[in-house]
């Protein structure tokens, strides 16, 4: 028997081994949240231009179904919807729903980028990943499609392949205010492998003339050097680099 969470009262991290995910139909918006939401889209729309209104999943809620195991509920919906987060009193808002990529170095430290300008969060810090995209009708959104949006997500943010089946699911995020991201952990790489992939991966795009999606890269091991990234971070951050540095390589962070 399934049992709903409490509301986050900060960043909480769940060790999980099994999750299951059901669609769910996104709760209705009253017209006079749905002019608010259309006018709070339209003027972030104007102050950067390169977002788009495109299709996304968003978390419809979450669920404990044993010890490791969650139900992870999601609707299908458009980047619009989160502007309903800045309208005031609005009750028919749907947290985030992302995917990230743990990467680690072998000398023990994780990859951390820097979102570029041209992105809805440019300057924040955070791990390789990105918004989780609806499937069409002849797919369904399981956690196999989660980890080959993963790894996508890896390749075309730092050029680092790594094969689906290579991405272990292991922490599931929620943040404060409910977003809820899917964490996998990939097999750790040379440090020095690390630079050279993101490298090419900005000359190939530069040379394209298209702005990579992360602007820079860094290599954490600790809280401390995460604070002291400079610009803003996502919220989960800092707990997931303790967390791998006190689970995986059993040492305080």
């Amino acid at each position: 028997m399934t049992e709903p969470l409490p509301p986050p009262s900060g960043v909480e991290l769940m060790d999980v081994r099994r999750l299951r995910l059901v669609e769910a139909a996104a709760p209705a918006i009253s017209p006079e949240d749905r002019l608010a939401m259309n006018r709070v889209w339209e003027e972030t729309v104007q102050a950067n231009p390169s977002l788009f209104d495109g299709p996304v999943a968003a978390c419809a809620g979450l669920e404990r179904d044993g010890p490791h195991s969650l139900v992870l509920s999601w609707a299908r919906t458009t980047y619009r919807r989160y502007a309903l987060r800045r309208v005031p009193g609005a009750t028919a808002w749907l947290p985030s729903l992302f995917v990230s990529v743990v990467q680690p170095t072998a000398d023990g430290r994780l990859l951390v980028g820097r979102m570029s300008s041209s992105t809805a969060t440019p300057g924040r810090w955070q791990l390789p990943g990105g918004s989780v995209e609806p499937p069409d009708d002849r797919e369904s959104l399981d956690e196999a499609a989660l980890r080959r949006h993963a790894a996508r997500e890896l390749v075309e943010e730092t050029g680092i392949d790594t094969p689906p089946d290579d991405l272990t699911l292991w922490l599931v995020a929620r943040g404060k205010r409910g977003s809820v991201g899917v964490l996998f952990l990939a097999p750790s790489r040379p440090a020095s492998l690390v630079h050279e992939r993101f490298g090419a991966l900005v000359s190939a795009e530069t040379a394209l003339g298209r702005d990579p999606e992360l602007d820079r890269i860094a290599l954490v091991r600790s809280q401390a050097e995460v604070a002291g990234l400079a610009g803003s971070h996502v919220d989960y951050l800092e707990p997931v680099v303790r967390r791998y540095a006190e689970t995986v390589l059993g040492r305080d962070a």
